[in-house]
């Protein structure tokens, strides 16, 4: 049913619509409109809106709702947190987090060059991430499996599984090549995976068509614009679009092309990392051995693949994102005809490492194993780069709010390269350490040689970054403690003020100001990532130099050394190995749970509905935006219900759902923004997004927000973790600047709890919400009333022709 089809009364205000979205982990119709029976008025299963039955015909009865607004609810939280499967999505971690840094690029005016340097660097990161996931996968497959233990008869004969591939046999599979071109059906199979999911999740999130396709920054004529007639879209190029923010572009949630560009290079990359591990190896024993045709072979399909890797860095480089119209065009001989150049020229591979070679004898680790070293030189310069690009970017433009001095995408891509490190390297040395037996993998006490000496030392480095996270943990826990201290005294100063007769309670105080203080903690992440990555940087950079001066594990590296010394590196690496190990085991833990247990699933979706805000802009193979879904379908709403009955609309979010709320307000055309006010409670808009992502949710952006809409509030708790204000002086009515021409933005801090003690009115101990349940604060009906007050009355062109239309259909 659609309902703003439905004719509206002819009255001089109309009806009003409330508009609820909910926050991080999701809440139910029922709990959204306080009504154990719903229905639904639009949407599908994974996301629709909601309404009480007896509100499912609000507009043909306008006159019902003098008191107050008709409530609908958007629920959302199955676009992240719905199917089972998706609980898997914990492995993409990393690529979900180096998307982050796309984002967090700082804000600044002009230096167009800087910029597209900035997401280039971002691009080049993410696809080191995709080479190094396959590279792990090769290295179990390749490797640990097929050229070490299948070539020990120590291992073999103690694995069944591995009898068909042993050396010792005389199998067609006993030869190394035929071995190594067997196993490469496993990482090719994974990049394939990838490859389906990315592309399912592609026709589900980036084919969202926006509603502002119409008429902005294109034309009939515009082959990569298409011209609808569009409910609440703009009917003329906007002449000042190219100075609005980021997110009112009409292309900003329709990324489909990039994705397809960036999904077809991935693919590619992952089966050239495949052919050239197999290749390698071959290739390096034919130029040792008598055959100049296998020689040649070799040397040709080598200086193919080096070609290929060419290609998918110019197509990696060479486009960005398309935002100022939505861009329809894809690039299809790319995104079919590269994937499947690659898997040809991994098929090419497989044939030739297969080639018959009865010589030929496997021994120590897989020649030319130098990925992983190149891999995190190329991702030490990449983020330093990087670094030095944001630094550029922010002092053209500084901001006090921003994190880190803009550093906040280089220590958050730092992080997703450590987070990539700890799950590839957790592969590796957990197989190696099952394959070796009773030994320790490097130290060549067991049956296999182990994996390369690097992912050991980058093993024996976390135990000392653990030591290092002991300091500002302490410090933290410290400052919260001395900071709930000194304000137990403004507690009860504060509701000793507001209520008579308040007997002061020791217990009560430090309760509430620990809330306070352990909220504080929020502010204080930036430096906490900022140490994490910078140590990081500087602990990788000690492995990579520890590996290429010894060539050996830190154990052996220390053998001849003083004793004290053998012992901290035997222990680290011991240590490292198993804490390495044991955090890939959690990762995979967490989401078989989350696969069989609905509540832990909903759990880890809250980590998607933060992380996959933002379209996939440098990793196609990350979890799919759910805003590209999200944003359109509330722009759509806003945009039906204000052009069919010209009535007034509040669009209420909390938390995260005040995030989707103003993302979809921006995409509104200029007449419907200023008929719509924003209320936002535990909103995390200026605190955690407009410090981390300043070029889109900074100060210039929202308060251009604040003079797009015709009111908003803002309500927050200084017991709330998340939520904070959003620092704007004024909201606007429609005629100021934003700036002193209307009540505050922010209404807060709230009162929490509502009562410090037991009163007439609350007889029991009142809980501290924090950041939730703001709709149970008075203040919130209050401030809701005041801002459907303050809208002006429903436009009556549009009620007219809504009339006139339904006579026509009666």
């Amino acid at each position: 049913m659609d309902v703003s089809s439905e004719p509206t009364a002819d009255r001089s205000d109309g009806a009003a619509l409330e508009l609820l979205v909910h926050g991080v982990g999701g809440a139910t119709p029922q709990e959204m409109l306080a009504d154990p029976y719903t229905v639904r008025i639009t949407g599908d299963e994974t996301a629709a809106i909601y309404r009480r039955p007896d509100d499912e015909d609000a507009e043909s009865h306008p006159e019902r709702y003098e008191d107050g607004p008709v409530p609908e609810a958007y629920c959302w939280s199955n676009l992240t947190s719905g199917n089972a499967s998706r609980a898997l999505w914990l492995l993409l971690l990393p690529f979900m987090v180096v998307n982050l840094a796309h984002w967090m690029r700082p804000a600044t005016n002009g230096l167009a060059k800087t910029q597209r340097l900035y997401g280039v660097l971002v691009r080049l990161l993410a696809l080191t991430l995709t080479v190094l996931l396959t590279a792990a996968v090769c290295e179990v497959a390749l490797d640990l499996v097929a050229w070490q233990c299948a070539g020990s008869a120590g291992c073999a004969d103690d694995r069944s599984w591995l009898g068909f591939l042993s050396a010792t046999g005389d199998g067609w599979w006993a030869q190394p090549g035929r071995r190594l071109a067997l196993a490469a059906l496993v990482p090719a199979a994974l990049v394939g995976l990838l490859w389906y999911l990315s592309n399912r999740t592609w026709s589900a999130y980036e084919s969202q068509r926006p509603p502002t396709d119409a008429g902005r920054g294109g034309s009939p004529s515009d082959p990569d614009t298409e011209v609808v007639n569009t409910p609440g879209a703009p009917h003329a190029p906007d002449a000042t679009d190219a100075y609005r923010p980021a997110l009112a572009r009409p292309g900003f949630w329709y990324g489909r092309r990039l994705v397809a560009r960036l999904r077809a290079a991935h693919t590619a990359a992952g089966f050239l990392t495949v052919a050239g591990a197999v290749t390698g190896a071959a290739a390096r024993y034919d130029r040792g051995a008598s055959g100049a045709a296998r020689e040649t072979v070799g040397w040709l399909l080598q200086a193919t693949l080096v070609a290929g890797t060419l290609v998918v860095l110019w197509v990696v480089c060479s486009r960005g994102r398309s935002e100022r119209k939505r861009d329809g065009t894809l690039d299809k001989a790319l995104i079919s005809r590269l994937p499947a150049v690659s898997l040809v020229l991994l098929g090419v591979a497989v044939v030739y490492a297969a080639w018959s070679r009865p010589d030929w004898v496997s021994s120590g680790t897989l020649p030319g194993a130098v990925t992983f070293p190149v891999l995190m030189i190329a991702q030490g310069v990449l983020v330093v780069s990087l670094a030095a690009a944001a630094l550029a970017l922010h002092r053209r433009a500084p901001h006090a709010r921003i994190a880190l001095y803009g550093l906040g995408g280089p220590a958050v891509a730092m992080l997703a390269c450590a987070l990539a490190g700890v799950m590839t390297g957790g592969v590796a040395q957990r197989v190696g350490d099952w394959l070796d037996g009773s030994g320790t993998p490097g130290m060549g006490e067991g049956t296999i040689v182990g994996p390369p000496v690097l992912l050991s030392w980058q093993a024996a480095v976390i135990p000392v970054l653990l030591v290092l996270l002991v300091i500002p943990v302490v410090v933290l826990a410290v400052d919260t403690v001395r900071t709930g201290r000194r304000l137990a005294p403004v507690v009860e100063a504060e509701y000793g003020s507001r209520e008579t007769k308040v007997t002061p309670d020791s217990v009560r105080t430090r309760r509430i100001a620990g809330a306070r203080a352990r909220a504080q903690l929020t502010d204080a992440a930036p430096w906490l990532v900022g140490l994490v990555s910078g140590a990081t940087l500087l602990l990788g950079t000690g492995a990579v130099v520890g590996a290429w001066l010894s060539g050996d594990v830190p154990g052996r590296a220390a053998e001849g050394g003083p004793a004290l010394i053998q012992s901290i590196a035997d222990t680290a690496q011991a240590l490292g190995s198993w804490l390495i190990g044991f955090g890939f085991i959690l990762f995979v833990t967490w989401g078989r749970r989350a696969y069989r247990d609905a509540s832990a699933r909903r759990t880890i979706g809250i980590l998607w509905d933060v992380g996959t805000f933002w379209p996939r802009a440098s990793h196609p193979f990350a979890p799919p935006c759910y805003a590209e879904r999200a944003v359109p379908d509330l722009t759509w709403r806003m945009a039906s219900w204000t052009d069919r009955t010209g009535g007034r609309l509040v669009i209420s979010g909390h938390s995260q759902g005040s995030v989707l709320a103003a993302a979809a307000v921006w995409q509104l055309r200029e007449g419907t923004r200023h008929q719509v006010a924003l209320l936002t409670y535990g909103s995390p808009l200026e605190r955690l997004y407009g410090r981390w992502f300043p070029a889109y949710f900074g100060a210039a952006p929202l308060s251009d927000l604040g003079r797009e809409v015709h009111c908003w509030r803002n309500l927050w708790r200084a017991t709330d973790p998340i939520g904070g204000p959003v620092r704007l002086n004024a909201d606007a009515d429609g005629e100021g600047e934003g700036e002193g021409d209307g009540p505050a933005v922010d209404q807060g801090p709230l009162k929490d709890p509502l009562a410090y003690g037991r009163t007439e009115r609350h007889p029991l101990p009142e809980p501290i919400l924090g950041h939730s349940e703001y709709q149970a604060d008075p203040v919130f009906a209050k401030e809701r009333a005041a801002l459907l007050d303050r809208l002006p009355p429903a436009l009556p062109g549009q009620r007219d022709s809504s009339a006139k239309a339904a006579r026509r259909t009666g």
